[in-house]
Order: structure tokens, then C-alpha cells, then sequence
């Protein structure tokens, strides 16, 4: 039995980022559901099939495919896109090296423009790593900057030092740490919370009108002036593949 037996149009979309994948149905514009599966398996994508009559999709991957992921996809009795630097989007895309761009950024302008066109806009997404890009009011997308994520900036500290510990996000922080334990994720945590901060303040001082969507894995606690101007969307770079399905075959 379908999940949603009157959905008779759903669209598949697959995101497969540097750790998980995502699985989702659109009705439109709309996601109805959500499944995280490995990246390298795509283990949950048979039973995900079978609750929806899907229509199209499209797979987007940040890695190259594995073998067991490919066979997955090669089962589907409905139309795949495959994401690749050659396909169509609703933007002009004025990065110098398109070919190098990550799969999962361009999305993600894509979703943040559906959702806000028109506007000058900042898509922060803090996940294995922290991307921040940029798009202008008149759809040019110029690129971005990406930095260490949350857990591997807590693991490079370890790693690449003689006694810090392997320290979890989870936990107290503090101003100022007052032990090792919370020196380390006070100084990781804290310091990701500043750089994006920061970033905001530095591009709203190009676009006063600056509207700044955050997404990704990685929660980050903000003072409350600045939630004030963050939209928070987990299905931005989803919304951006759905978006560039549709345009594909418009």
C-alpha cells in the first residue's frame, strides 16, 4: 500500500553527501517524506519506492557512486536525472571552475532562490563541512567559501596533536573553558558560531537587504538578534533538486 495512495505525481529526490544520503518525495513543491540511508548502499531505497507511485527523480552525489549504489539506481522503473555539471539550472552560475563546484552547493542556492526569489541571498550550510554562498537578486550565483565542519574540527584537534583528546559536541560550553574538555569544544563550537557571525555581518554590509538561510546537520546556538535574520530550512538542497528537476523538463 502506498504511503500517500492519492500522491499519483511524486518525485524522487536523492542526496548523497559525504556521510549519509537522503531520500526524498516531493508532491510538487512540497516534501511529504524524508529517509536517511548509507551513501554507498542506498540500503533503504528499495522499501522507499514502494510507498509512493513516483513519476521522475533526480540523484545528486558530492562522491562518485559506489557499485552497490549504482545497482539501486539502475532497478527503478522511473526516469532518473543524473546531476552533473552539464545539467540545466534556474540560475546563472558565474563560478569560475563549474566543473569543481559540489553538487550539494549549487542545490542549495537553487532551493534558497525558489523559496526567496528576487533577494540577495546567504546559504549557509553547516555540515562535514561549512559552505557559505552567495547569490544576488538578479540570480547570479558567485560562489562561496567552505571551512571545516563541527566533527572534524573536533577531530583534527586530536588527531593532529600529541595528548588533546577526541572531545563530543555534546556537553557544556562555556565562555571560557575551564578544562581540557571544555577548552576544546568551547573553542570549536563558539568559534564556528563567531565565523558565521561574521559572515553575515561582512556580506550585509555588500547586501543591506541580505536575507540568510542556514541548513545542514550541525546545530549551531545563536544570540537571538541573529536568529532574527536566519531562515532555517533542512530540506534546502532537496528543495533546489526538486526545483531543478521540474526545470529540466519544463
Amino acid at each position: 500500500m502506498l504511503a500517500y495512495p492519492y500522491l499519483c505525481s511524486v518525485k524522487l529526490i536523492i542526496d548523497i553527501g559525504n556521510t549519509v544520503a537522503k531520500l526524498v518525495a516531493f508532491d510538487g513543491q512540497k516534501p511529504v517524506e524524508e529517509v536517511k540511508t548509507q551513501g554507498d548502499t542506498l540500503a533503504a531505497l528499495d522499501v522507499f519506492v514502494k510507498r509512493y507511485k513516483f513519476q521522475r527523480g533526480i540523484v545528486s552525489t558530492v562522491r562518485d557512486l559506489a557499485l552497490a549504489a549504482k545497482a539501486q539506481l539502475e532497478k527503478l522503473d522511473f526516469p532518473m536525472l543524473y546531476f552533473t555539471p552539464d545539467t540545466s539550472v534556474p540560475v546563472k552560475n558565474r563560478y569560475r571552475t563549474p566543473r569543481t563546484l559540489g553538487a550539494d552547493r549549487l542545490a542549495a542556492v537553487v532551493g534558497a532562490s525558489t523559496l526567496q526569489p528576487g533577494r540577495d541571498l546567504l546559504i549557509i550550510d553547516a555540515g562535514t563541512c561549512i559552505t557559505y554562498d552567495v547569490i544576488d537578486a538578479q540570480g547570479n550565483y558567485w560562489g562561496g567559501n567552505i571551512a571545516p565542519g563541527m566533527h572534524m574540527r573536533l577531530t583534527s584537534l586530536h588527531e593532529h596533536t600529541a595528548r588533546l583528546p577526541l572531545v563530543s559536541a555534546e556537553g557544556v560550553v562555556p565562555g571560557m573553558g575551564y578544562d581540557t574538555e571544555t577548552a576544546i569544544r568551547s573553542g570549536v563550537l563558539r568559534g564556528m558560531k563567531y565565523e558565521i557571525e561574521g559572515y553575515i555581518r561582512s556580506m550585509r554590509m555588500k547586501y543591506p537587504s541580505l536575507v540568510i538561510f542556514l541548513t545542514g546537520g550541525d546545530k549551531i546556538n545563536f544570540d537571538a538578534r541573529v536568529k532574527n535574520i536566519i531562515l532555517a530550512d533542512e530540506y534546502i538542497v532537496p528543495r533546489g533538486l526538486n526545483r531543478i528537476l521540474d526545470y529540466n523538463y519544463e
